[in-house]
C-alpha cells in the first residue's frame, strides 16, 4: 500500500484516496443511476440554453430526461461539424479550454474536433488518476502510486486526447515521463522509443501507458534496442544505472540459459500497465509476456473523454458515472439502423442492460459537453451486472470493436465503404465488385482482408495478381488516410490482404440474395455464401 504525495507535501491516507477516486466501485446500481440522472439533468439545462442546443432542438422544450430521449434523435459528428470544425465556442454550453483532435473518416473527412470545458478537464483528471490507482492495485484500497514514479511515454501528444494526460496529472501528482513531454514532442516515434528505454535503464520504469498496438511494437523492439548489432540502434552501457546494469547482466545470463531474447520484464519492474485504444485483446497476452504484468484496459475517446477502466481483476470495464450519460443500442437495433438510416433505434440505460448482449454505445457528455445522444461508433458486450470477486454491484463490459460498417486496425484506421470505393476509383484497377472484412492472424493480430472480383471484359484483368492489387491499393490507402500510412511507418504493419474471387461470384450471389450486400464486414452468413459460390460456381 502506498500514498499519493501531492506537490503541497500533504500526505493523504490511502483509504481517503481510494474513496475519492475509486469510490464509484462501491455504488449500488440505484446510487449509480442517481448520479447519472442528476448530472444529465444539469447537462440538459446547460445544453438546451446554449446556441448549439437551441439550434438542434428547433424550438422544442425539454421537460425531463425521458422526454429528451423520446423526442431528440441520436446524433453523429455530422450533427455538430459546422459548429465544432469552425471552433464556435460561443455557441457551446461552456467555454472550451482546449480543442482535441482525432481522425474522422479516411478519404472523406480529415479530422474531428472536440471541445473540453474546464469542468470536463477536472473530471478527466479525476478519472485518469482513478485509472492509475486501479492499474497498480492488487485489491480494494491497496495500490502503489507515488510522486516521482516514472512512466514510459507511449502516448500521442496534443492535440490528441492522450496529450492531456501529462498536463492534468501534473496538477495532482508529479509523474516523470520518459522522455519528458517537451522532449517527446520534438522526436520521431523511433527516437522517442529509444530515448524512453535509455532513460528507463538509468531511472527505472514504474508505469507504462500506451495504445495497445503501440505498446506491443515498443515492447517488441526492446530486445534489438538493448543488444542490437548496430551502434545506431544499441543502447550504450553508459545509459545504465549500477542497479539496472546488474539486472541486465543477470537477465542476459538467464536468457542465454533459456535460449530466448531479452524482454522488458527481465530488467524492469512495472507497478502499473495501462493500455487504451482498440484491439487491445489482440495484444494483451503478448504484452503480459513482455512485461510480466497484464495491462489494465482504459477506455477513453476524443468525444467522451476518459470513460472507464478495469480493476485489479482485469476482467471487464466499469464506466465512470460522472463522465457521460450512457445509453445502449442492442445489436439487433444497431444492425437495423445501419441498414435503414432513417430508423431511430431503441436505447437502454445502465440499469437495463443484459449480460451477454452486444450494445452500441451512445453518450451525452456531462459538464458542458457539446455531444448529446451521440453515437460514438463503439460496440461493447455486457459481461455481468455485478462481480462477487470485486464486490461490485454495477455492470461491467468488454470492448468488442467499432460498429460493423467501420474497419479499425490496431486503433489507427477508420476504413469505410466510401474510403474503399475512393481507393478503387483512384487506383484505376478493373475491380468489378468487392467486400472487405476485419480478420485476425494466427497470433490474433488484426488486418483487413479484401475479396475482389476482377472485370473480365478487359484482357488486362487476367494479368493482375494479388501482389499487384495489394501494392496498388496500398499506395492509395496511404494517400487517402494518414493513419493507414502510420501503420507502416510506426508499427511496421501492412494491414492489407487480397483474395481474388472467380468471375461471376457476385452475380450468382445477387441472383439469390434477398438483401443488398454490406461491403464492409458483411454478416457471417453473407461472407460464407459468397465464398461457397466462389468455390462451387455451379
Amino acid at each position: 500500500m502506498s500514498e499519493i504525495l501531492y506537490p503541497t507535501k500533504f500526505v493523504i491516507e490511502p483509504e481517503d484516496i481510494w474513496k475519492e477516486y475509486c469510490g464509484f466501485l462501491d455504488l449500488s446500481i440505484e446510487e449509480y443511476m442517481h448520479i447519472q440522472y442528476r448530472l444529465m439533468n444539469e447537462q440538459i439545462q446547460l445544453w438546451s440554453e446554449c446556441a448549439l442546443g437551441q439550434c438542434l432542438l428547433k424550438g422544442r422544450q425539454i421537460g425531463s430526461i425521458a422526454e429528451f430521449r423520446q423526442d431528440f434523435p441520436l446524433t453523429t459528428y455530422e450533427t455538430y461539424a459546422d459548429v465544432l470544425l469552425m471552433k464556435k465556442g460561443n455557441m457551446l454550453p461552456e467555454d472550451p479550454i482546449v480543442w482535441i483532435q482525432t481522425t474522422w473518416e479516411g478519404g472523406k473527412h480529415p479530422v474531428k474536433l472536440a471541445p473540453y470545458s474546464k469542468s470536463m478537464l477536472n473530471t478527466y483528471r479525476t478519472n485518469v488518476i482513478a485509472c492509475l490507482i486501479l492499474a497498480t492495485s492488487t485489491q480494494r484500497k491497496k495500490f502503489d502510486v507515488t510522486t516521482g514514479d516514472t512512466m514510459l511515454y507511449g502516448l500521442a501528444p496534443l492535440p490528441y486526447a492522450t496529450g492531456l494526460l501529462p498536463l492534468l496529472l501534473g496538477d495532482e501528482i508529479q509523474i516523470e515521463f520518459l522522455p519528458s513531454v517537451k522532449t517527446a514532442e520534438k522526436l520521431s516515434f523511433s527516437e522517442r522509443n529509444k530515448l524512453g528505454f535509455k532513460l528507463g535503464l538509468s531511472k527505472g520504469i514504474d508505469l507504462f501507458f500506451g495504445v495497445g498496438s503501440v505498446a506491443y511494437f515498443v515492447s517488441k523492439s526492446f530486445s534489438s534496442l538493448s543488444q542490437g548489432s548496430s551502434n545506431s540502434h544499441k543502447l550504450s552501457f553508459l545509459s545504465y544505472s549500477p542497479k539496472m546494469l546488474l539486472r541486465y547482466l543477470k537477465a542476459k545470463q538467464t536468457c542465454k540459459k533459456e535460449e530466448r531474447e531479452l524482454k522488458p520484464k527481465d530488467i524492469f519492474r512495472l507497478k502499473g500497465f495501462m493500455c487504451a485504444g482498440t484491439d487491445n485483446s489482440s495484444y494483451k497476452d503478448e504484452l503480459e509476456d513482455f512485461w510480466g504484468i497484464r495491462p489494465v484496459e482504459v477506455f477513453a475517446g476524443t468525444e467522451p473523454g476518459c470513460m472507464g477502466c478495469e480493476t485489479w481483476a482485469k476482467n471487464g470495464l466499469y464506466f465512470f458515472p460522472d463522465s457521460c450519460f450512457y445509453e445502449f443500442i442492442p445489436e439487433a437495433e444497431m444492425n437495423r439502423s445501419l441498414e435503414d438510416l432513417d430508423y431511430q433505434p431503441k436505447t437502454y440505460l445502465m440499469d437495463q442492460v443484459v449480460p451477454g448482449e452486444l450494445y452500441e454505445l451512445v453518450i451525452s457528455v456531462f459538464k458542458g459537453g457539446a455531444f448529446m445522444r451521440y453515437r460514438v461508433g463503439d460496440v461493447y458486450r455486457c459481461i455481468a451486472l455485478d462481480s462477487p470477486t470485486e464486490s461490485t454491484h454495477i455492470p461491467r463490459f468488454e470492448y468488442v470493436d467499432r460498429i460493423p460498417t467501420v474497419i479499425d486496425i490496431a486503433g489507427f484506421t477508420r476504413i469505410t465503404e466510401y474510403s474503399v470505393r475512393q481507393v478503387i476509383q483512384l487506383s484505376g484497377l478493373l475491380i468489378k465488385d468487392w467486400f472487405a472484412c476485419k480478420e485476425f492472424t494466427a497470433e490474433k493480430h488484426p488486418y483487413m482482408h479484401m475479396y475482389v472480383e476482377m472485370d473480365t471484359s478487359s484482357y488486362l484483368s487476367s494479368a493482375v495478381t494479388t501482389e499487384i492489387l495489394k501494392e496498388h491499393l496500398g499506395v492509395y490507402f496511404k494517400y487517402l488516410d494518414n493513419d493507414y500510412d502510420n501503420l507502416k511507418k510506426i508499427l511496421g504493419m501492412d494491414p492489407l490482404e487480397i483474395t481474388i474471387l472467380q468471375s461471376g461470384t457476385f452475380d450468382r450471389y445477387y441472383a439469390t440474395a434477398d438483401r443488398p450486400l454490406r461491403h464492409i464486414n458483411p454478416p457471417v452468413y453473407e461472407k460464407i455464401s459468397l465464398l461457397e459460390l466462389n468455390k462451387n460456381p455451379d
